[in-house]
Parts: C-alpha cells; structure tokens; sequence
C-alpha cells in the first residue's frame, strides 16, 4: 500500500505542480453552476432537490475523464519514460492503482467543491439528502469507471489526443447503451436487459436515494475490468521482446480474460438478488413500511398483485417499470404466501387482454413517440391490479406517475407515491372486503349494545313495531357474532323512566332527553341507542326510515366504527351548481369539486349528501360541509345533531364569494350558513380575508399603459390572497399536517376563538377538561387582513404587492381542531324537523341566538302542504343538547381552496399535479376516524418538496453566492497545495542539512 500512496502522491503533486488541477476543477465546476442555474433552471422548477445537478453527469465526466486520463500512460510512453518504470522494483498493478487513486482524488476534491449547492438548497427548502448521499456515491463509482477506461485507453497508445477520442467513445458507448435513445428501439424485455449495463441508467436507480448491492458492484465490475487490461495492456509492452515465458504470457492473457468475464457475468446473477438494498430517502419512500406490514398482516385471502406493461411503450415510462417491479416483489416478500404478484404483457396474451379489458376495464393507451425519422402512436399498457376476494381496484398511469414540465417538449416523468399508491389501494380492497362479509370481523373486545327506550305501551305508533324489529335484530346480531361460542355482542334495553340516576347519566353523558312527538301526542318516552366497547361509546341515530331494515343498516353501520379492517363512510356536502342565467341557456359555472370526491372515493365510501332531511346518512362515520352557503334550517340540524352524537364534523367556509368568471376576479361579502352555528361552538369565521406576504403566485391579468392604450397583460406574480403555508405554520402536534410540509390557502377567512374555547387552548384546567383545541394551519407571522372585496392589484401605487398591508400584522388561524364536549345551538328549542306549526307553538321567549328561530326558518326555507293524515309518516326528532366528549369539530376558512379551479391554478403555476389540499383533507378524515396507517406515506410525492418563497433579489443573492463559493474553493485549493508544497520542501531541505552536517569533517 506505501508504494500505491507513493505513485498517487508523486502524479497528484505532478497534476497541480501545473495548470491542469485548476483547469479540470475550474471546467468541472463552472460546468455544474452553469448547468444547474441556467439550463435546468433551479429557482424556475421550484423543488428542493439536487437532481439538476447530477442529471448531466454521466455526460459531463465523459469529457473530463477522457481529459484527466488522456496523459497519464500515452505520456509515458511518448515521453520514453514507461521503461523507466518497468525497471522500477514495483510492480505494475501497483503502478496503475496509484495512478487510478490520484485521477479518483481529483475527482473526489472538485465534487467536494459543489458541496455549497446543495447546503443552500436545504437552505431554501426540505432537501431529502437521502437521495443528495446517494448521488454524490453514485457520481463517484461513475468516475471511477471512466477513470479506469481513460487508463486502459491511455495505456493501449503514445498519443494523448488518440487516447481522448477513444476514452470519449467508449464511455459514450457504455452511456449509450441504458439511454432512451436506444432502449426505445427494443421491446420492454430487451430494454431491461440494455438497461443493465448502462452507466446512465445505473446511475440514475442510485441517485433516486437507494443504495442497491446491483448497482454497487457493477460500478466496481466495470472499474476492475478496466483495471485488469490496463494492467495486462503494460505487461505485455514488457513481454514483447521476451520470447522464453510464451506460455506463462499466455496464462497470464487467460486468467485476465477469465477474470474480466466473470466480473461481467456476475451482473446478471446477482440481478436475481433484489432485496440487498439500502434506502437512504427520509421516510424509506422506495421501502415497504411498517403501515403496509400491518395491512398485509391483516390479509386472510390471497391478494392477486398483477401488473399490466407492455413490451413497447413510451420511452419515459420505460424506465420506470422495474422500479415498480421491485417494489412489487417486496410486498411479496413481506406479504408471504397471501400476496401473488405478476407481470404480464396483454400484447402477447389475447385471452388476458380480454380478461384485462372485460373484468376489470383496463384497456390500452395511446401514447405519442417519436424516433428519428417520424412520429408515430403506440398503445400500451402501465395498468396495475389489486385484487382481494371479489374486491378489485386499478391503477393506471396517471394514478402511478408525476409529471414536472420543465419546457414546451422537456418532461420530468417519475413514480408519483409509488407505496403509498399501492399500499391505499390494498387497504380499500381489504376493507371492502371485510365490511362486506362479517360486520364483527377484526373487533377485538366485545360490544354491548345499551338501549334507552321506553316500554312498548309508552311509545306511540309506530314505534312498539319498531321496538319489536329491534330485538329482532339484536337478537339475530347476537347469533351470528357469539357463533363460535366467543361472547363478541351482548345487548340490553332499559328504560330510563323506571331509573331517575339513569335518565340523569344519560342526560349528562349523551345528551339524551325524553322525546315528545308534538302538541297531539305530547306523551314523553325514551328512543336511543349506544354501542359501547370498553370506555368507547358510539351513540346510534335512529334511521330515517323506521323500518327493520333501515334499523339493522344503522346498528351494523355503528358496529364496524369499532372494526379496525372496514373501510369508512363519509358524507359529503357540497352545493348545488348555480342554475343557468335563462332556461335552455348553459348551466353556469361554478367552482367544482370533482377532484376532491374522486379522491375522497380512493380510500372510502363517499355518500353524498343534501342533508335536506335534516339527517346525515347513519352509515356515516364522517360528515365534511364544503361551502354552506345556502344551508336552512333543516340542513343545519343535521349537521349539529351529527356532532351531537359524538361524530366527527369538518366545515370548509370562507366570508367571501369569489368570482373567476369574468374578466377580473370579483369578491363580495358573504354568510356562510353556519356563521351562528358555528359561534355557538366558540369558532367564528371573521368577515375579512387573510393576506401574506409569503405566498403562491397568481396568473393575474394586469393592466399596463402604453401611449393612450390601456393593455392588459397576464403575468405570474406574487398574489398575497394565496398565503403559501409551511412547516412553521403547519401544527407538528398532529398526523393532519406534520407531515403535510407545504399547502397554499387560497382566499382565507381568519378564525378567532372564544373566550372558553381559547382558554382550552391555552391550558386552562376547567376549560381543557371540556375541550382540546389544535390550531392546525396558521400564516406566516407577517400576515394581515382585509375587508375589501377589491382582488385586483395597483402596483403603481402599492408597489411590488400591489395591495396595501394592513396594521394587525401577525399569524392568522386559518384552519383548527376542537374535540370534546360540545352544546348544541338549537338547545332549549324543539326539533325544527317537526310538524311547523308545532314548533312554532312551542317555541320559547328564550330560545338560543344561535339557533335563528329554527321553526321559523324551516317554515320559510321548506314551505310544505298538508299531508294526508293516512299517509303521513310521524317525525320523530328531538335536540341532543350536548355531545360526549369524543365529538370533534374542525373549521377550515376557505372553501375555494378545494375547488378544481383554484387546485388547476396550483397546478398550472406549479407545472406539476398540485394535490396538497387533498392530502391535508384525507389526513385530516384518517385522523379523525382513528384510521391513521396511511398518514406517513401520503404526501412523499416526488415533487412535493418545495422551495421556499423567495424574492427575485434574493434568488439573485443565493445564485451569485454560489459563484463565489465556487471560486473561494479553488482559491483554497491552491492556497493548501502551496502550503503543503512548502512544507514539504523545508522538510526536504532540513533532511539535506541533517545530511550533510553528518558527512562534514569534525
């Protein structure tokens, strides 16, 4: 080793004894600044990751390894010098390893110096070094290669300028070899196989954050192959006048050949290897996680996992099918014999294309390629299935990839999610499954149903049937869950009449209170149902229809909240698209909000809901109220009855209608329903809308003057309407947001709190026995508010914002959580379901504020006629007063911030799919209805991290700082050379001394 450390010291110190050092660092690193601002663009793609710095390095040291190496043996033979060193008592081998190391350090020191690019994009944004470790490896295995193919070529010539050329083209031919260019031109097979021994193609699987043994070894394969021809190429220039040893020169040759053979060899046998990996990414993005551990623990049939790809397909996407591949086969792996995974090729199996396309509607599509002589389609299939007992979902394409447009023709295609995708889709199969099979399936303590009716001679009609229908039911519950003689479901009525203490506790805890049905029958009794598994307790509406049926639908739909496997009901309001301007006229645009129930659907049962009954759908486990404008009376019930019961209540409202119709964004004051409501609940929606100046910048359309003209132009800029939320402002105490990172509010009402609700808050002990509260999403702290409905900027007098900031600077609550107990706004009121007239009657002087006179409104807002007293149907309803203490309650200021229109102009601003908004809605229903496995998977979307809001000026300083950075670095490579040098040279001069005072005479 001393003599390899010799030979490195000896050609480092002849590399920066001259220009050449400095050139090769000063070229490398002016190439990667270069690249990385200007041609990739950084601040423009506005993600936080080091991908344009390492995107053109396979190419970029082609050119400078070939110029590294082009000297180092070509030289010596030139120079004569080669026989020199064959006289030397150090072996060859040795020789070429010192050369190799000296090249390699090189390299090692010039990456060292682009180590400020990637501290300032940590800087700037939430930079994964995962994936910035494993570039910086990759980068220099890449180098070693090259280095050791520039050696071998250098050492195969006398001519520096021949040893360039060949050096350049034999690495382009390696880089050639996995690139889209000529895997394009193979069927899937073959790609793969091309794929293997392409240093770009390697590169890339180890620059995504995963360190693969693959990868690894045939970087140093290829290095050591080289190395054993350059090594044979010297020896035999020192066998050519021998001719005594033919037969060991020929061993020699032999053993060289057979060892670079088995080197490549071994590449293809360890491709059968694919679990020796290491993830470096935050979160293991590429690694099955312990939340898909858990959901394939739970399998109790076989789960089919098949993956439809076909042999030709669009170049971009080609790439990415191994990486699924792999993925696939380690849910396999993990999941054991309940997983079957398979890969098949519709194109070469009509009956499985049929199958494909019959069954489970995947059918083929058409992709735009072009080659190098025309453009043409191809129809292929990126389809995946999931299949679980007669459950089965899809994903295609644009369910598994992202897309980041860099130009008009440049995409950036990768796996969007590609375990979370999967893992959601298995989850929903399963759940779907068990909760269309046993309703007591994965409870783990028993239930015990407790009903709190009255007596059968108590009740009126039809309630004695309906009574009847319920023990039935029960009883028949009872059968089918203790069938394997295990006690899972017990149940008992009981009639609180008979028990004042009872009465009472249900009275405190549920808010149960006896039930009147009107001035005809003013009889009270008892009608309410609870489950209860250990101190949990799930109140039980009655169903809208009373019958047996609709009865065993509410009781089960109650059971499977406490299954941990059964996939959950949200009930969804939204409005009613506004009606077009004139009849036969084109219904007229609204906001929209087909994105968020298509994602909604992913991963539950959406119903969707009017709540015009003034009831939630009872197999609801959730109810999320998007824009309540127009809610009445009846609607309101429902949705304060819901919470009551000790349900979970989402509300997404803002103070301002904003119109994006016409040819300037307009704004007006709005209510939205629940105003009252909602500040009975301690929550009010403050008539203002919150501005940032930390924001998501806006396509707006701007006026400009030229001569007399007006001319209006549309120009992305700073929109302080879009405050741009991130980590700080985001709560870290729950999986809602901790791991949401960024989200854009779009048009936000602030939220203030009451005085009750704010000490919970803040700890109070009386009140935080009652009530947690979480303030999920807040402003930065420069934020402030405005009443005015004016969205238009005038930067001629406002400057760069274009509005005018406000005096209430300060962090603005823009969505919060409330859990605990809760009084209901229609308190001391009768049910405005009842008949009007007798509501009406009994209404009180002192009725509660917040209500709005709940009769009168009904009365107006559902003007109805008399029904036949034969045929109507008696309402049974009565006011919970206050819930338990599970009930929660989250408020989110705005509403458009969910609609297509404003997730389309994220999008469009972003250049990639902007799903943050919908993210931060199913985390926030997967936290409410404890199912909470999928929480640390959603949101790792390839191009979720981004930068943080900067100025132009700024951009400007972080870019320049970089330059000189750069230049420091070479400045302190040459200082430490000369230090260095001089060292050594006062050292070498003391030894002479010491030298010659020892040989003078005394």
């Amino acid at each position: 080793m001393a003599d390899i450390l010799r030979v490195s010291r000896k050609e480092l110190a002849s590399f920066f004894g001259s220009p050449v050092a400095y050139l090769f660092i000063g070229a490398f690193l002016a190439a990667c600044l270069f690249v990385f601002f200007w041609v990739d663009a950084f601040f423009a793609r506005n993600l936080a990751d080091t991908r344009p710095l390492f995107d053109w390095m396979p190419l970029l040291l082609i050119f400078l390894a070939a110029a590294l190496t082009m000297r180092l043996w070509s030289e010596e033979r030139r120079a004569g010098t080669l026989e020199v060193l064959a006289t030397l008592p150090v072996a060859t081998w040795k020789l070429v390893l010192g050369k190799f190391l000296a090249a390699l350090a090189l390299v090692a020191v010039a990456l060292a110096l682009t180590l400020p690019l990637p501290v300032t994009v940590s800087i700037l944004g939430p930079l994964d070094w995962g994936p910035v470790l494993g570039a910086y490896l990759a980068t220099l295995l890449l180098a070693a290669a090259y280095i050791a193919i520039g050696l071998f070529v250098s050492a195969r010539t006398d001519n520096p300028i021949v040893a360039l050329i060949g050096t350049t083209l034999l690495c382009v031919a390696f880089y050639l070899i996995g690139s889209p260019a000529l895997t394009g031109l193979f069927g899937h097979g073959a790609a793969e196989v091309l794929r293997l021994f392409g240093t770009g193609a390697r590169f890339e699987s180890i620059t995504r954050g995963v360190i693969d043994l693959r990868d690894l070894y045939y970087y140093l394969s290829l290095t050591a192959v080289f190395l054993a021809l350059c090594i044979d190429s010297l020896e035999r220039l020192r066998w050519a006048a021998d001719s005594e040893h033919r037969a060991g020169h020929h061993r020699w040759t032999l053993i060289t050949v057979l060892a670079a053979a088995n080197l490549i060899a071994a590449n293809l046998w360890l491709q059968q290897v694919g679990t020796a990996r290491a993830d470096l990414t935050e979160g293991q993005r590429y690694t099955v996680s312990e939340a898909t551990r858990t959901y394939l623990q739970q399998l109790r049939e076989p789960l089919l996992i098949r993956g439809y790809f076909s042999a030709e397909t669009h170049p971009l996407l080609a790439p990415l099918v191994p990486q699924l591949r792999d993925l696939l086969r380690e849910y396999e792996v993990v999941g054991g014999p309940n997983v079957q995974v398979e890969f098949v090729d519709p194109a070469t199996s009509p009956e499985l294309e049929r199958e494909a396309g019959e069954q489970y509607g995947i059918r083929p599509v058409a992709f735009q390629t072009a080659s190098k002589y025309q453009a043409g389609v191809v129809n292929s299939y990126f389809d995946v299935l999931v299949k679980y007992g007669d459950q089965f979902e899809t994903l295609g394409f644009q369910d598994l990839i992202e897309v980041k447009v860099q130009g008009e023709t440049d995409l950036d295609v990768r796996l969007r999610n590609p375990e979370y995708d999967l893992t959601r889709t298995i989850k929903k199969v399963l759940y779907g499954y068990q909760g269309g099979g046993d309703a007591f399936a994965g409870i783990g303590e028993p239930i015990r149903f407790r009903g709190f009716i009255s007596p059968a001679a108590s009740l009126s009609e039809p309630l004695p049937a309906l009574r009847e229908d319920l023990e039935a039911v029960l009883t028949e519950l009872a059968a089918e869950a203790n069938r394997g003689g295990e006690e899972r479901f017990t149940w008992d009525i009981v009639d609180p009449d008979q028990d004042p203490a009872l009465a009472q506790e249900i009275d405190e805890r549920f808010g149960f209170q006896p039930l009147v049905l009107g001035l005809l029958d003013p009889q009270p009794f008892y009608f309410y149902m609870v489950l209860e598994q250990g101190e949990r307790a799930v109140p039980v509406p009655l169903p809208e229809g009373l019958d047996k049926a609709s009865l065993a639908r509410a009781v089960e739909a109650g059971i499977k909240r406490f299954a941990p496997g059964v996939l959950r009901t949200v009930a969804l309001y939204t409005p009613d698209p506004p009606a077009p301007a004139m009849p036969g006229m084109p219904q007229a645009p609204g906001p929209g909000y087909t994105l968020l129930k298509d994602t909604l659907r992913e991963g539950f049962a959406l119903r969707e809901t009017d709540l015009a009954s003034g009831q939630v759908p009872e197999d609801a486990d959730l109810l999320m109220v998007v824009d309540p404008s127009s809610l009445d009376a009846a609607q309101r019930f429902a949705v304060d009855q819901f919470l009551m019961q000790g349900g979970t209540v989402m509300v997404a409202a803002a103070r301002f209608d904003v119109d994006l119709t016409g040819r300037e964004i307009t704004a007006a004051p709005a209510q939205t329903g629940l105003d009252h409501w909602l500040a009975a609940q301690g929550v009010t929606l403050e008539q203002a809308l919150v501005m940032d100046p930390q924001n998501t910048p806006f396509p707006i359309p701007v006026p400009r003057r030229v001569g007399g003209f007006t001319v209006e132009e549309i120009q992305t800029l700073d929109y302080p309407y879009f405050p741009d939320v991130r980590a700080d402002g985001l709560s870290a105490a729950t999986g809602i947001t901790a791991n949401l990172g960024q989200i854009t509010m779009n048009w936000t009402s602030p939220i203030t709190l009451d005085a009750e609700t704010g000490d919970a808050e803040n700890g109070d002990a009386d009140a935080g026995a009652e009530r947690t509260v979480t303030r999920l999403i807040e402003s930065s702290p420069d934020a402030w508010t405005t009443e005015s409905p004016d969205m238009q900027p005038d930067f001629e007098q406002y400057g760069r914002l274009g509005f005018p900031v406000g005096d209430d600077r300060g962090r603005k609550l823009l969505a919060v959580m409330v859990e605990g107990r809760f009084e209901s706004a229609f308190a001391g009121e009768r049910s405005p379901l009842l008949p009007a007239e007798d509501a009406a009657d009994e209404t009180g002087d002192g009725a509660d504020a917040a209500s709005g006179d709940a009769a009168a409104d009904l009365a107006a807002d559902n003007p109805t006629e008399p029904a036949d007293d034969e045929t109507e149907t008696p309402v049974i309803s009565t006011v919970v007063e206050h819930s338990p203490p599970s009930a929660r309650l989250m408020v989110i200021g705005s509403d458009s911030f969910l609609s297509d229109t404003a997730i389309s102009l994220a999008t469009e601003a972003t250049q990639s799919r902007y799903l943050k908004p919908l993210e931060f809605v199913q985390n926030a229903v997967e936290w409410s209805l404890e199912d909470r496995g999928l929480l640390a998977l959603r949101g790792g979307g390839q191009f979720s991290r981004l930068l943080e809001p900067v100025s132009r000026q700024q951009r400007i300083f972080w870019e320049y700082l970089n330059y000189a950075l750069a230049a420091a670095g070479l400045g302190l490579v040459y200082w430490l050379h000369r230090l260095l040098r001089r060292r050594r040279e006062r050292s070498l001069a003391a030894m002479l001394q010491a030298d010659t005072g020892r040989r003078a005479p005394a």
